[in-house]
């Protein structure tokens, strides 16, 4: 597989990945929709299968997305490309920060995260200023925004309220904008393939995610911190970095890697993942919400979006730095 991918030209990788990964969707959405018109006699049983189906749908429409914006990344180019990332690390802020209580003292700092921050750390990628977008949030932001809020003169949970919305921007736009920044780096002999990256680093995350799902389902144990998460368990995210570390050394005639490499590029970002696909779960329980979309619908029109990108945002930035220290970029 390594070396029939690798000796493809771009145009007839991306035709390749094209059809093996939609085919593989389309199957599993006909699959789901067979399942949905099955009826069962014992209402019980037929209870917990609609349950179990509507869990597997959610993935499926997650995979979907991952899929799409790699897809679009593609067509449309690097620059306009960063503009989609941009608008979904709007949508995915605004659901998290609709979901969390805020104060008339917090009007400033949220005018100033939504207007200044936000565009300001996608124009730094794409001026491929990385050494600047690496710490514009966590170092410049972190310390002016708590001043901003400071001057509207409300003490009230001072301290929760900042560290919120430092929590929001820090995954929904940090994170996130890891993703394009992926286009922007020039590995050495790998010009005009960087998408491929974001393909790699979108598949193996949301193979991983969906094994451990899996797994936790069909094998069940006792979960580490069930008041959180009743799917995270030990083996079943075993199961699931090894599937998706698999895949990637599977992949790696797309990447400039070798497999073994591909495999360890693969298990960080399906570690830093699952790590924080388990924090996000911790946070909507300390909300007490099932998902930043209720019942699917979000608050702010975007599905649950945010529900759909936890992991891809953990994983990103972790990858992404992983892979510039790699090639010393």
């Amino acid at each position: 597989m390594y070396f029939y991918l690798k000796n493809l030209t771009p145009a007839q990788q991306i035709g390749t990945l094209f059809v093996i990964v939609f085919g593989i969707l389309l199957l599993a959405s006909l699959t789901a929709f067979a399942l949905s018109i099955r009826e069962f006699q014992d209402e019980a049983l037929a209870a917990q299968r609609r349950s179990a189906l509507q869990r597997f749908n959610g993935i499926l429409r997650t995979s979907w997305l991952m899929v799409l914006v790699f897809w679009l990344g593609w067509m449309i180019g690097n620059r306009t490309a960063l503009a989609l990332f941009g608008g979904v690390s709007f949508f995915a802020l605004r659901e998290f920060l609709t979901l969390s209580p805020t104060r008339r003292g917090d009007h400033r700092s949220l005018v100033l995260t939504f207007f200044v921050v936000l565009p300001m750390q996608y124009w730094l990628v794409w001026l491929e200023h990385f050494d600047m977008f690496a710490v514009f949030i966590p170092v410049f932001v972190f310390l002016a925004l708590p001043f901003a809020s400071a001057l509207a003169n409300d003490p009230t949970r001072f301290l929760e309220r900042n560290a919120k919305l430092q929590w929001g921007i820090m995954v929904c736009i940090y994170g996130m904008s890891h993703v394009p920044a992926l286009l922007m780096l020039h590995f050495p002999g790998y010009d005009h393939r960087n998408a491929f990256m974001v393909f790699f680093l979108v598949i193996v995350v949301q193979t991983c995610m969906v094994a451990q799902h899996f797994a936790a389902r069909r094998f069940a144990h006792d979960p580490i911190a069930p008041s959180i998460s009743s799917s995270f368990q030990l083996h079943s995210w075993a199961i699931g970095m090894l599937v998706g570390s698999m895949v990637g050394a599977v992949l790696a005639g797309i990447t400039p890697w070798v497999p073994g490499t591909a495999f360890a590029f693969a298990w960080i970002a399906c570690l830093a993942g699952t790590m924080g696909h388990f924090v996000m779960k911790a946070l909507k329980r300390d909300r007490g919400i099932p998902s930043w979309g209720p019942q699917g619908q979000s608050t702010t029109g975007a599905g649950g979006l945010l529900d759909r990108v936890d992991a891809l945002c953990f994983a990103a930035p972790v990858f992404f730095h992983s892979a510039r220290w790699y090639f010393n970029l």
